[in-house]
């Protein structure tokens, strides 16, 4: 195992870096920015494989699967990141995107110690939210060799439900694992080994992308505006005014008081003001054109 994690472009000791410890402040945050800097180019070289994924998150979900996302440590944390940002972004249910990560809940703070080295723990932990044929599932894995993730993987595989694999190795264990491997390879770490740097933005850049790109596909973005956020407070209340305002040019207190009668749904509101139809007429040419703001428009026009 030594020897195996040794050759890991994870693992390998940044030879840009080996001074770091005598460097001076600015140098020292310098040589991380410098490092940074190569992340987006090397998520770019992976754009086909993301592009593959957020077809099959799409499909999935418009057959009422899930995306679902498997990571221990840094990894899982990131996929749960991800998860609970999209209900308030897209008013998604909390249970369309999951994440999942070893060791439960705790994990989120605190290190579960082993939770990770299990193969047979993935597995249970996807049998535990009952994961079906119509589901995408995620696993996330810096190293690309993490016995949790592997063992999810393939029992996602096992059951139907498309098996992808998120990791920063070439040729890594999780991808023989899954149906199709996103391997983003950033180089070395600035501290050898620490994976919640380099790896971890990465992995979160390509997280970023699959759920935002997959709700854009699902009508959830109209323009580039959040047309499906949640109005749970006055901050987000007043967001969803002004992209009222913005897409029809209504003042402030005709956006705001459509905003009200459309139950605090943007979506409806636009479709209200643009057809001059009421909520009930709005919520049923939304549903003709499964929720696309645009086409909903365009059905009224036709």
């Amino acid at each position: 195992m030594e020897e195996h994690l040794r050759s890991l472009t994870t693992e390998m000791r940044n030879e840009g870096t080996k001074n770091i410890d005598r460097m001076n402040t600015m140098e020292i945050i310098s040589a991380i920015n410098n490092e940074d800097l190569k992340v987006a180019v090397a998520v770019q070289k992976v754009l086909p494989e993301i592009e593959t994924v957020v077809e099959w998150a799409g499909v999935s979900l418009k057959k009422g699967g899930r995306l679902i996302y498997v990571g221990a440590g840094t990894s899982g944390r990131l996929g749960v990141l991800d998860a609970v940002e999209c209900p308030p972004t897209f008013s998604t249910p909390p249970e369309t995107v999951l994440g999942i990560i070893a060791g439960g809940k705790s994990a989120f703070v605190h290190a579960v110690e082993g939770a990770e080295d299990k193969e047979e723990y993935g597995e249970r932990d996807l049998i535990e939210v009952d994961l079906t044929a119509d589901d995408t599932v995620i696993g996330i894995a810096a190293s690309g060799r993490t016995p949790y993730v592997i063992g999810a993987l393939r029992y996602a595989k096992k059951i139907g439900a498309k098996a992808v694999a998120l990791s920063s190795n070439t040729d890594a264990s999780i991808t023989e694992a899954a149906d199709i491997g996103i391997e983003v390879v950033v180089g070395p770490e600035v501290i050898t080994g620490s994976t919640r740097m380099k790896a971890a933005t990465a992995h979160k850049m390509v997280l970023n992308m699959i759920s935002t790109a997959t709700m854009i596909r699902m009508g959830k973005v109209y323009e580039n505006l959040m047309v499906d956020v949640h109005v749970s407070n006055q901050k987000l209340k007043e967001r969803a005014v002004r992209i009222i305002e913005t897409v029809t040019d209504a003042n402030y207190d005709h956006a705001k008081s459509v905003l009200e009668a459309a139950n605090n749904q943007v979506k409806p509101a636009i479709v209200m003001i643009k057809t001059s139809r009421d909520y009930v007429q709005a919520t049923e040419l939304l549903e003709k054109a499964d929720g696309d703001v645009r086409k909903a428009i365009s059905i009224c026009e036709d």
